[in-house]
């Protein structure tokens, strides 16, 4: 009698199945992501079942009419539904490790499963990486790159959702000169915290919370080492922990484990890079995000697959992994035309003083 083989194509499929599983699955960013748009990171995966380049997410603003009452006419009074729209365009991302001589025995199904681990990381720490430079992006360029004109451009059209340290200096002109007035003592703290969060739900239009049920209501602040230190050193944030949090080992104080405070969740990301001393007086400042829905968008063409090649009369074999895929803020504008006055959808950006230890 003839064993049953299991296909190798199968075998290749499954095991890029899991690969993509178990990267999303292990990502820093992963609680915040979902396909739904009342997640901080929407996922779409539109292009996989059809050809395209971009993905287009769509923005519907609540309507602010005075609407009719009693027996006054409504038809020719209806109000006009402003609709906007946000193109995120993919492209194709891949990596390789190639493997010197091989024994003979040596599957291409083994070597996916030794690579798997360096392949893994790289993958993740691309994703983090491009979250994280997409929250810093100014009108989609990212922040390394992108001129004083542009952030100034920026700064204009967002105004309304950006602090410059305590809320106390910045011209909402300027974006150098507005960082330039951040002080050392400026530090991230409750009132801050705070401050952002009626930014957030002031802002024109309103940056929404992420709901977990029907009456709760959260958003997600992201902040470098610096900012979470001097958050956690706050003697508010001190205070809410001791008395509202539950006490033992699992208290935040001791396991340095997210912070909550007035309807916010405060997460250390610790790759978000300073931006160096451009502060008052040369004082360092960093960043912070404070994120509602649809704050990222992150779209797939395709997802996660392997692929095995031989070199050098196959003595040497190499595994790549690819994707196609996009990862940016999303941007909606606000002016006369679809994508006039453009302004970040779900986040409010502040900068902080930001000492080294």
């Amino acid at each position: 009698m003839t064993d049953s083989t299991v296909a190798t194509g199968l075998t290749v499929q499954q095991w890029d199945a899991k690969f993509f599983k178990e990267y999303l699955e292990a990502n820093r960013f992963k609680r915040e992501m979902g396909t739904s748009p009342n997640n901080i990171i929407q996922l779409k995966t539109d292009l996989t079942v059809k050809k395209g380049n971009s993905v287009t997410y769509s923005l519907v603003n609540r309507l602010s009419g005075a609407g009719v009452v009693g027996s006054a006419t409504l038809e020719g009074n209806e109000e006009e539904m402003d609709t906007r729209s946000f193109k995120l365009v993919v492209n194709k991302l891949r990596n390789a490790v190639r493997v010197a001589e091989v024994d003979e025995q040596f599957s291409a199904i083994s070597l996916r499963s030794a690579g798997k681990e360096v392949l893994m990381d790289w993958i993740m720490e691309k994703t983090r990486d491009q979250i994280i430079t997409a929250l810093g992006s100014k009108n989609g360029v990212a922040y390394a790159t992108a001129t004083e004109g542009q952030k100034d451009a920026w700064l204009v059209d967002n105004v309304d959702r950006v602090l410059f340290g305590d809320g106390s200096v910045g011209s909402g002109t300027d974006h150098s000169a507005d960082l330039g007035l951040v002080t050392a003592a400026m530090t991230l703290g409750a009132a801050e915290v705070s401050r952002m969060r009626r930014k957030a739900l002031s802002a024109s239009p309103k940056i929404r919370p992420v709901r977990t049920s029907e009456d709760e209501r959260w958003f997600v602040l992201y902040t470098d080492t610096r900012c979470f230190r001097d958050l956690k050193a706050d003697t508010v944030i001190q205070q809410a922990n001791r008395e509202a949090w539950q006490r033992g080992r699992d208290n935040p104080i001791f396991t340095a484990g997210d912070l909550l405070y007035d309807g916010v969740i405060i997460k250390e990301i610790p790759d978000i890079a300073t931006l160096g001393t451009v502060g008052a007086s040369s004082a360092p400042v960093s960043p912070a995000y404070l994120c509602g829905a649809q704050a990222i968008g992150f779209a797939w063409a395709k997802k996660t697959t392997s692929k095995t090649e031989e070199f050098d009369y196959g003595d040497k074999v190499g595994v790549a992994v690819e994707e196609i895929r996009g990862i940016e803020k999303m941007i909606f504008g606000s002016g006369s035309g679809d994508t006039d006055d453009l302004k970040d959808h779900g986040v409010v950006t502040g900068y902080f003083g930001a000492a080294a230890d």
